[in-house]
């Protein structure tokens, strides 16, 4: 079953000589219990599409449907809603909140989503699988950029999403983290029935993938 489904999705910035076409006629899915890795160089498209794809820019033109609900007929409140109880970011920026601690991140987290978020116990599982639960004390400004990497990836699985969405989560990490990195996203989709869309520029996540395809100038193909 198709979680997310693109159609004719088009996105543009500018007007007249200065428009700039950056996503040209989208066509993707996105199964639940697969792993979808979008690849292509900088510039080509794929961080505007993961933001399309999750509702948080609209498409010039074409269709992003979620869970059965088009993106488009709903209104702003509605959208956060559905992104709040059915996606997961991972984003290149981490965006942690500066001012708490690792197990505050958390804690801030159950303020916004206050239920159907991880155990207790199966949050420290994670934080152990992505060797972070020693961190839980430190605030962000002391911890590495693989670290807080980790830790954006831990914070965006917590509430438990049907769908996760990431933009080059494992660009700071080093090959036995992503190789960690990768089973974890693989046992999510097979072992959880989750839907995963993992944007990178580098291919050392290719064979966690069910999927791969290219962003090329704004157009994407499928690669496997």
């Amino acid at each position: 079953m198709s979680v997310i489904e693109l159609t004719n999705v088009n996105k543009s910035f500018g007007v007249d000589t200065s428009k700039i076409d950056v996503l040209q006629n989208i066509n993707f899915s996105a199964q639940k219990g697969e792993v979808s890795l979008i690849v292509g160089p900088s510039g080509s498209g794929k961080s505007t599409f993961l933001t399309i794809a999750g509702g948080l820019q609209t498409p010039s033109s074409g269709q992003v449907v979620v869970e059965s609900e088009t993106m488009s007929q709903l209104s702003p409140k509605a959208r956060d809603a559905l992104r709040l109880r059915k996606i997961g970011f991972i984003l290149q920026a981490y965006n942690l909140v500066p001012y708490l601690t690792v197990a505050e991140q958390f804690q801030f987290v159950d303020r916004i989503k206050t239920q159907h978020n991880l155990s207790a116990s199966d949050l420290n599982a994670l934080l152990q699988d992505l060797d972070i639960a020693n961190l839980v004390k430190k605030y962000p400004s002391e911890l590495s950029g693989g670290q807080m990497q980790r830790v954006a990836i831990a914070r965006a699985l917590y509430p438990d999403p049907e769908i996760i969405l990431a933009d080059e989560p494992t660009a700071a990490l080093d090959s036995e983290r992503v190789a960690v990195v990768g089973q974890l996203f693989q046992d999510l989709a097979r072992q959880r029935d989750k839907a995963l869309v993992v944007v990178i520029h580098d291919m050392r996540l290719e064979k966690y993938a069910d999927h791969i395809y290219e962003i090329l100038d704004g157009r994407m193909k499928q690669a496997s």
